[in-house]
């Protein structure tokens, strides 16, 4: 998905700098509805995948990525 650079968060969950990026959840099952969730490069994090409370990751920290992939599926749509 996303092939952009990471941003930089300050996760209070591990009390340091973390990256996070935007990706799609992984589905075997053909042409399933895309569902994003945000993910942090630390791996050993019990929330790292989950992005539910006490983990303070949410999809509101991509709002304006989200929107332009919305805006290119719709201009792919309409071609």
């Amino acid at each position: 998905m996303a092939k952009g650079r990471g941003k930089d968060y300050y996760c209070s969950v591990v009390a340091e700098m973390v990256e996070i990026n935007l990706k799609n959840k992984p589905s075997l099952v053909y042409k399933a509805p895309r569902e994003l969730f945000v993910q942090c490069n630390q791996s050993d994090c019990q929330y790292v995948d989950t992005n539910e409370p006490p983990c303070p990751l949410k999809l509101d920290l991509f709002t304006i990525e989200i929107e332009k992939l919305e805006e290119k599926r719709r201009e792919r749509a309409n071609n």
